[in-house]
């Protein structure tokens, strides 16, 4: 029997978020709303251009993770730091919000990484980031026992581009199916999609169960006209695809049938950084609750908006309270 909820595979990163004019995104050559890889030197150069900053661990897959501890799910993360400040910083960060973390740090080689994240007036994120030690997380680093342990294993797009992570993607979710478990993706970025589309088709198509994407994500794996063809696609590929539209909500399908779940009110959107993230926490809560794809989905709905209502892609009110009061 699973003693834990999620177990979540991605890039662990020291997260860099500052608030900033367009005319800044302009000025450090950055495409609004997209994520770019870079190296050590031009992370540096960024961040010291970037104003006041608030500065915690993060990581697309250890959003999510954070998320399902703060639904009062059991939660547990790998990934790949190095034994230097920041890595200390992010190993007690998850510790603090009950989130368990036992991946070996990197003694040699490349410094935590990070990334910096710009949030325009409009409440639109960018991304920059140094990936750092977390690229180095290879087949060595999935722990058997752990992923057993879980009902559901959930894995970073982002985490992709490296051919070891690729590697270790495909031996984890192995030991997941042989244990009777249910595999997650996120495809996290657009371009990430762009960049491996080959590769995420036939994960999606082999070792995924439950797949999480947004609009521009699942058009772009399908190389999609619109929505609907991509949706289908998903239909054909996976269990179950979770599919957000930001204001539009999100389109939840699984085989015949299908759930358009509204987005969640909320008073004022502040920054966007982590609702994807968030979102996939509260759907995987239900699902290891049993709950039908409908409720789901709307527990997605209810921790995306949460995180959008202020900056930050880590819950500021448990969401194990906010829960109590969904319909």
């Amino acid at each position: 029997m699973a003693d834990l909820d999620v177990v979540g595979i991605g890039n662990a990163l020291v997260d860099v978020l500052s608030r900033e004019s367009d005319a800044f995104l302009t000025a450090q050559r950055l495409t609004k709303g997209a994520m770019q890889l870079v190296d050590e030197g031009r992370a540096a150069e960024l961040y010291a251009a970037m104003g006041p900053a608030m500065e915690v661990s993060g990581g697309s897959a250890a959003n999510t993770i954070v998320g399902v501890a703060s639904f009062g799910g059991r939660a547990h993360y790998v990934g790949k730091v190095r034994d230097d400040q920041l890595g200390e910083v992010f190993r007690h960060d998850l510790a603090a919000v009950g989130v368990g973390y036992s991946t070996a740090p990197a003694t040699t080689g490349p410094s935590t990484g990070r990334c910096l994240i710009v949030v325009t007036p409009d409440a639109q994120r960018t991304l920059t980031t140094y990936l750092g030690a977390s690229v180095h997380l290879g087949p060595a680093d999935v722990d058997r026992a752990l992923i057993e342990r879980a009902g559901i294993l959930y894995l970073e797009g982002y985490l992709f581009d490296p051919p070891e992570a690729q590697r270790a993607f495909r031996t984890a979710a192995d030991m997941a199916h042989a244990a009777g478990r249910k595999v997650a993706l996120t495809l996290s970025d657009p371009f990430c999609v762009d960049r491996h589309r080959a590769a995420f088709r036939e994960l999606v198509e082999r070792h995924v169960d439950i797949l999480f994407a947004n609009e521009v994500e699942i058009r772009s794996l399908y190389e999609a006209a619109d929505f609907d063809a991509a949706l289908q696609q998903a239909r054909r590929h996976c269990a179950v695809a979770a599919l957000t539209r930001s204001e539009l909500g999100s389109v939840v399908a699984a085989g015949d049938e299908i759930h358009a779940i509204d987005a969640h009110p909320v008073a004022q959107v502040v920054d966007t950084t982590g609702a994807g993230d968030l979102y996939a926490a509260g759907f995987m809560v239900g699902l290891s609750r049993g709950l039908d794809l409908a409720t789901c989905g709307r527990l997605g709905s209810l921790a995306a908006a949460e995180v959008i209502s202020h900056v930050g892609a880590r819950p500021q009110t448990p969401l194990v309270e906010l829960a109590r009061g969904l319909p």
